[in-house]
């Protein structure tokens, strides 16, 4: 199956760049792009892609407003942002907007084809130099208290979920969890699976800001 993508960044080279690129793949096509926040959000609504590339700083509406918009919306494009390298603040904001992946445009080209593909399966990635600064902002939060770190949400999920979204907020894949667990990968991927229901996570990403909201990980200082 083509995943269908939608290029949202107001530098025509860069575009033009992901175009080409994307052009010479046999999974993947370019179906629209966009040089503004708005623009994405209305190619979106109405081409319906399945990936949604969005640069972080666009004029007028930026790419954190365009992806909430999008998201609250109902729009069931996957959305990695893209940033200029390690020169954005905005990273945990672009999560909690709705993002599924968070990229630098100075990666390998080969490694965005390879995010895209990963996002449009429905799961998460971010660049490793971004996850440092996602780190970095919870590690300057304020420390809870063990009853704040325990919010009504985990009330329905079982002691065994808790220790595998423990887990998933330490970066652990599913293989190295049933290792971990000694459980089989499939039973790892069915307490995942159920994670995302009873957490209403769209990803994986977004199980492990939960992971760290909910005081279940604490960053490394």
């Amino acid at each position: 199956m083509t995943v269908r993508v939608l290029l949202a960044d107001d530098q025509p080279l860069v575009r033009a760049g992901l175009r080409v690129l994307i052009a010479d793949t046999t999974d993947l096509e370019v179906v629209g792009e966009a040089g503004t926040g708005i623009q994405a959000v209305h190619l979106a609504r109405e081409l319906a892609p399945d990936v949604v590339v969005m640069d972080i700083r666009m004029p007028g509406m930026d790419g954190i407003a365009a992806t909430r918009m999008l998201v609250e919306g109902g729009s069931a494009a996957q959305v990695i942002m893209l940033t200029t390298f390690d020169d954005d603040d905005n990273v945990y904001g672009a999560l909690r907007a709705g993002a599924s992946g968070f990229l630098v445009k100075d990666m390998a080209l080969d490694d965005i084809l390879d995010a895209v593909r990963v996002v449009a399966t429905g799961d998460g990635l971010i660049a490793p130099s971004v996850t440092r600064r996602l780190i970095a902002e919870f590690a300057g939060r304020p420390e809870r208290s063990p009853a704040a770190a325990r919010p009504p949400a985990l009330a329905g999920v079982t002691e065994r979920e808790r220790e595998v979204l423990t887990l998933v907020g330490q970066g652990l894949s599913n293989t190295e969890i049933a290792e971990r667990l000694v459980i089989s990968v499939a039973t790892a991927k069915t307490h995942v699976a159920r994670l995302f229901t009873k957490l209403d996570a769209r990803d994986r990403v977004h199980l492990v800001i939960m992971a760290y909201e909910m005081g279940l990980v604490a960053p490394s200082r």
